[in-house]
């Protein structure tokens, strides 16, 4: 009668580590940056309630408000907060090398980090615009811009947290490209939403909440298009930046 031999399956590469996401949730809400996550949704939600006992019209208040401040200042200074944190504030104190010494891939650190950064953005960001569009406007436009910040805090955070691996001052420029690139060109120049994740998540609103009130500035297909582009290409990049960091946590 022979033994029988049980064989372990092999386990293929994850995309995602429950140990480095929980390190890294808790390290995230410890750090003193996270504070300044706590305002911006209420000032939004606060601008809105003062906007709708005012005569101003619902229009009008969606687009400086909402749009304005929501979409254009709160969506992506929460990611770049958030997305700059996850592996930027390892990498300046050197406790990267702890994370790099253990028997995961350079992939699932990235991965883990970015859905971390990338939901908890998602969270703030949306839940603070569905109820500032709800206040504005009614309920299915709330949701429009809900949904349509989660959709961006993806893609801002993909961006972010590349931005943190590739430059060492990575929150002043984030700073720039909110303020420059989609503030200030994307407003002007009309061929620079193309690049412009703000312009992606106006035409996401504008599709979901269904209301002639909310204005799309692109194709729906377009936006779709890019924001796939800039989240893959994004981590792509951040994963094979990743790689070229020695144990010291520097690069070789």
């Amino acid at each position: 009668m022979s033994a029988r031999t049980t064989v372990a399956p092999a386990s293929g590469p994850r995309l995602f580590n429950p140990t480095i996401a929980g390190i890294t949730l808790r390290g995230l809400l410890g750090r003193r940056r996270s504070l300044l996550l706590i305002p911006l949704p209420l000032v939004l939600i606060a601008l809105s309630l003062l906007v709708r006992t005012g005569d101003v019209t619902t229009r009008d208040a969606l687009q400086v408000v909402v749009t304005g401040l929501g979409v254009a200042v709160i969506l992506p200074l929460t990611a770049l907060i958030i997305g700059t944190s996850v592996l930027g504030s390892e990498i300046d104190d050197g406790t990267i090398v702890h994370i790099l010494a253990k028997p995961v891939t350079r992939r699932e650190i990235v991965l883990t980090k970015y859905l971390v950064a990338a939901v908890v953005s998602g969270l703030v960001a949306g839940v603070s615009l569905l109820i500032a569009g709800t206040i504005v406007a009614s309920v299915s436009v709330g949701i429009g811009f809900g949904i349509a910040g989660l959709i961006g805090a993806f893609v801002y955070s993909a961006l972010f947290v590349l931005t943190s691996l590739v430059i060492r001052r990575a929150v002043l420029v984030g700073l720039a490209y909110i303020l420059l690139w989609e503030g200030l060109l994307g407003n002007v120049l009309d061929g620079t939403k193309v690049l412009s994740v703000q312009k992606y998540v106006s035409e996401f609103a504008a599709t979901f909440s269904g209301s002639s009130l909310v204005h799309g500035p692109m194709s729906l297909i377009l936006a779709i298009v890019m924001s796939a582009v800039l989240t893959v290409g994004a981590l792509a990049l951040a994963v094979d930046r990743l790689r070229s960091f020695s144990m010291a946590g520097e690069t070789s």
